[in-house]
């Protein structure tokens, strides 16, 4: 960063601790490490435990259920109103010449920080994405919170092509599209393998959530095609698979992902034709990262980030096929990257 500026990455939102496990908490980490900033966020950690918190600096600065009890749901988003300002005025308290603020129904920002430049990043259409996948209570206001952020945000940076022109079609002004990255952690691909006692299988890998729209349900028939594959499930997440040839290793600190994704011999990204259309899939991002063929489904943007390191269409066996015993170029999109970007 420029000397002399001071910049704090933001996150109101409840769901996304900053040392949790998930994509959406190591987005935020790059991010701060790229900007050298510390995140002021409505969660430090949640029950999954803390993730690679080396060289971050967190601020919690309101106290909030372990996890939300059922009972108060009704009046979640009230309290995400209230959290969100608290989040804003800890931040403004900083005296920050730059926040960086991940969009986060019911932000507060353009009210308490509205004379400080600041970048809006945009993930998703949030009042839509929770009407369609949970439930609103106050949808008039969610849309109305939504639409406030967008329109008085500086600059607004979108991690999808959709995202870019959904926030333009909301009265955003100043949008640029800004794909997420990745770690540049080197893994060790023979080293892996032999601890893992894989050296001569063929691996097929998935990283991710595991989310019902992720797709990772296939995973067992591709193994069924591929008698001789054993598959490598890499996170966590609400769907279960089993199969006779597949190892699930759970959640992974952020270094050792590398490892793993370096082992395998093909990066899966199977989404399911059901996938919102505005994501950008963190796990290609790490595939490319190691130069792990990557073979996806044509949804969102993972055809443009794919490139020439995988193949993307409905055909997965055949891409296995194709890619098989071959390795891709290595293409790192760092944080850092990232950062540049969405600040030139």
């Amino acid at each position: 960063m420029t000397p002399g500026v001071r910049p704090v990455v933001l996150c109101p939102a409840t769901g996304i601790p900053a040392l949790g496990p998930s994509g959406a908490s190591a987005h935020l980490r790059g991010v701060a490490r790229a900007l050298r900033a510390p995140i002021v966020a409505a969660r430090r950690s949640d029950t999954r435990g803390e993730q690679d918190a080396v060289g971050i600096d967190v601020i919690e600065p309101v106290a909030l259920p372990r996890p939300w009890p059922a009972a108060l749901h009704r009046y979640r988003e009230l309290a995400e109103v209230r959290v969100a300002r608290v989040v804003a005025e800890a931040a403004r308290d900083l005296h920050p010449t730059l926040v960086w603020e991940r969009h986060t129904l019911y932000g507060q920002s353009h009210r308490y920080l509205q004379d400080i430049p600041r970048i809006l990043e945009v993930n998703a259409p949030l009042a839509r994405e929770r009407a369609e996948l949970e439930s609103l209570t106050f949808p008039w206001l969610a849309r109305a919170s939504e639409r406030a952020a967008l329109r008085n945000a500086p600059r607004v940076i979108t991690v999808s092509a959709w995202l870019a022109d959904w926030a333009r079609s909301e009265g955003a002004t100043d949008v640029r599209h800004v794909p997420n990255g990745a770690e540049p952690h080197v893994g060790d691909r023979a080293g892996t393998r032999r601890r893992l006692g894989l050296e001569g299988t063929f691996v097929l890998g998935f990283l991710g959530s595991m989310k019902p729209w992720h797709g990772v349900e296939r995973l067992p028939a591709l193994l069924d095609a591929f008698p001789d594959a054993l598959g490598l499930c890499v996170g966590d997440g609400p769907v279960r698979i089993t199969h006779p040839r597949l190892r699930c290793v759970g959640q992974v600190p952020e270094r050792d992902v590398a490892d793993l994704v370096a082992a395998m011999d093909i990066g899966l990204a199977p989404y399911r034709p059901d996938a919102p259309p505005w994501f950008c899939p963190l796990k290609i991002l790490a595939y490319r990262a190691q130069g792990t063929p990557v073979v996806a489904s044509d949804v969102g943007d993972c055809r443009t980030l794919t490139g020439e390191g995988g193949t993307v269409g409905p055909e997965l066996e055949d891409a296995i096929r194709h890619w098989r015993g071959r390795r891709a170029e290595v293409s790192v999109r760092s944080w850092a990257q990232v950062v540049r970007e969405a600040l030139m």
